[in-house]
């Protein structure tokens, strides 16, 4: 009796070890804890934009015609020349574009006072006589950039009186322009410098293109949930020979400037008009760069990867388990996966990498993916075959995802920044990108910021000139 009890004892131990043997573990690793940075500033990125200006010949016209009026030449000694001269704006200036030139048509109304007589014998008899004249000046002019104005370098052609009175004079008819003519040249001179002034007053850039890049230069908020902010900052101008054809004066603005992207905070980018010179000649580059915020939260990238383990079951000779469930988080610039597991191990246990972005395949996937230390020491304490065994292998190489539906919305969304784009009004943005170039990845406590520089080439067109 007693040996049939140890026979059954014996048996039932034996039964429990191979039951024991046959259920899976359930093991219970250390979660690693949360953490992030909270401001984050990405490298600014130098960029050369052009800024494309284009003056209407009939807005310059309009402009002229503001501050050119009235009283436009005195002249009131009449000792040093016989003559004195008043010269009125009488009508509109009429300008207009012709072979590469202004030509300009400007009506006068003049009145002189005009001394003339004889000296004979010693002795001076002179009369005076006040007169007015009716004329059209024609001027012309080249034009070009200089310290934020348009610069006219006019020249009077010809002067067509409209009537051209004449006094007798020793029994001659001598015509009052004849008697002006000792002055003209004096009258010319100031009446070219007068429109250069004019024109000069009406178009000078600088507060205006200042007030539109004060505008460009405040920070915008590109992505409102995850506080994503784009900064620029015009750091020099350039402007190229202007160019007179088809009833417009254009010319082109290259602009050297940083642009910065961070997150939480705004960028530390300020612009500084002060330090802001406008330089002649072109611009060393044309290139266009941005940093493209590509934001992923952690629920979705979980979502993305559950994919990869979807249906899969890691094997490794009679052992297997099978991942039922993924979170992902930061610490410490780590991406960690929490994978919860079933089959010859159950437990929720942790892997953490750095992540980076495979050009490629349009994909971030985990560099030095290892389990996490006590992760690692759970499962070694189940077996070596998890923890550095061919299922470990699968399983890290599984971690990772696609973003190339987020890269593909990322370009839709610059696209639409570089068409025909207005961020304040009278100015206009339009270009193409012609590469991305993955940058750093940035773990928020939001999710993660996939950054992708873009490179193209971007005009920004100043219009809208009241």
């Amino acid at each position: 009796m007693k040996n049939k009890f140890l026979s059954t004892a014996i048996l039932g131990c034996i039964g429990l070890l191979i039951s024991a043997c046959s259920t899976s573990s359930k093991i219970a690793a250390l979660k690693p804890a949360a953490n992030y940075s909270t401001d984050i500033v990405y490298n600014k990125q130098e960029s050369y934009l052009s800024l494309p200006l284009e003056i209407q010949v009939a807005d310059l016209q309009n402009q002229t015609n503001k501050y050119l009026n009235g009283l436009i030449y005195e002249d009131q000694v009449l000792e040093d020349d016989n003559v004195m001269l008043k010269v009125w704006k009488e009508a509109p200036i009429l300008i207009q574009e012709n072979n590469g030139k202004l030509e300009m048509q400007l009506p006068l109304k003049v009145w002189a006072k005009v001394r003339y007589g004889i000296d004979k014998f010693g002795f001076s008899v002179y009369d005076t006589r006040e007169v007015n004249l009716n004329g059209i000046i024609k001027l012309s002019s080249g034009v070009s950039v200089q310290n934020w104005k348009l610069a006219t370098a006019t020249q009077i052609q010809d002067i067509d009186w409209v009537e051209s009175p004449s006094i007798v004079i020793a029994g001659k008819n001598i015509p009052i322009t004849y008697l002006i003519n000792p002055v003209l040249p004096i009258f010319k001179g100031k009446l070219s410098r007068k429109v250069d002034e004019a024109i000069a007053k009406s178009f000078d850039i600088k507060p205006y293109v200042f007030d539109a890049l004060d505008q460009l230069s405040r920070p915008v908020q590109v992505n409102e949930d995850y506080k994503v902010w784009l900064g620029i900052q015009p750091i020099a101008l350039y402007a190229s020979p202007t160019v007179l054809a088809n009833k417009k004066i254009s010319f082109t603005m290259g602009m050297k400037a940083y642009l910065e992207t961070s997150v939480n905070a705004q960028p530390t980018l300020k612009f500084d008009k002060t330090k802001l010179a406008l330089q002649s000649g072109l611009m060393a580059s044309n290139d266009f760069k941005a940093s493209v915020a590509s934001v992923i939260t952690y629920a979705n990238a979980a979502a993305l990867m559950q994919k990869n383990f979807a249906g899969q079951k890691f094997e490794s000779g009679k052992r297997s388990v099978t991942i039922t469930k993924i979170d992902l988080w930061g610490k410490d610039g780590q991406l960690i996966v929490a994978l919860s597991m079933i089959g010859s191990v159950n437990g929720d246990f942790y892997l953490s990498g750095t992540p980076k972005y495979n050009a490629e395949k349009k994909e971030i996937y985990l560099d030095g993916v290892d389990f996490v230390l006590d992760s690692k020491n759970k499962l070694l304490k189940a077996g070596d075959w998890l923890a550095h065994g061919l299922i470990a292998q699968k399983i890290q190489q599984s971690c990772s995802f696609s973003i190339a539906d987020y890269l593909n919305n990322g370009q839709k969304t610059m696209a639409s920044y570089l068409s025909n784009y207005q961020p304040i009004k009278g100015v206009y943005v339009n270009g193409q990108m012609t590469e991305l170039i993955p940058d750093q990845i940035t773990l928020t406590p939001q999710a993660m910021v996939a950054m992708i520089v873009a490179k193209g080439k971007v005009a920004i067109k100043i219009d809208g000139l009241d």
